[in-house]
């Protein structure tokens, strides 16, 4: 996966070493050089100075080729604007902000833009969330626009003990079945998910394309 990192303190640098290592095409981009020392020896990606939300600068890291990005510098203002930059400017399908003022979170999700708190994600956290790929259509009805399409969420440990309202909008969707060890129900909003619980959803084609972008699946 190409991925960019905006920020490289304790978790912008934390996560570009482990994505690296992975095998991963990374790009890390800070205004101040002095925070590249973070990166170890095995850090074979790219690395940028200036300033974050520079557009001539994210051009240099491809960000028009990227699967993700996440701004995790210490300005929350920055973070917002370099993500709103990716998502809307440069179409990055999957788009993460730190942000340490929880207030606006239900404003950024709403515009398609994931966010987390620096005090509830950790770096393996945050790098599951990156590079998460369990959202897959597997059924679409009709011939018109839109269709009704049916959708498998295979549910990550990030996700473990999460109630479904937590993670989907009920209002979008319809739960059509849940398998666990083998044994498949009916769930409801309040069902407490499991990590490698399979779900499956019908919704709208437009509203599987919105929650694909909103919930970075």
């Amino acid at each position: 996966m190409k991925i960019i990192i905006v920020g490289c303190g304790r978790l912008g640098s934390g996560l570009a070493n482990q994505l690296s290592q992975e095998g991963n095409d990374v790009t890390v981009v800070t205004a101040n050089k002095e925070r590249l020392a973070a990166l170890d020896d095995r850090f074979t990606g790219q690395s940028l100075v200036g300033v974050e939300f520079d557009r001539e600068l994210l051009l240099k890291t491809g960000v028009e080729q990227a699967d993700s990005l996440i701004a995790c510098t210490g300005s929350d203002d920055t973070n917002a604007l370099v993500a709103r930059i990716a998502k809307k400017i440069y179409k990055v399908p999957r788009v993460i902000a730190r942000l340490y003022d929880s207030s606006k979170v239900d404003l950024y999700n709403a515009l398609g833009i994931q966010v987390i708190a620096t005090t509830q994600w950790g770096i393996e956290r945050t790098k599951d969330l990156l590079t998460f790929k369990h959202f897959d259509s597997v059924l679409s009805l009709g011939n018109g626009h839109p269709t009704v399409e049916i959708v498998r969420f295979n549910v990550p440990p990030l996700l473990d003990k999460k109630k479904i309202e937590e993670v989907l909008p009920i209002h979008e969707v319809r739960l059509v079945a849940l398998s666990r060890n083998n044994e498949t129900f009916i769930p409801n909003k309040e069902t407490v998910l499991h990590s490698q619980d399979v779900i499956y959803l019908a919704a709208f084609s437009d509203a599987v394309n919105q929650l694909k972008e909103r919930f970075v699946f």
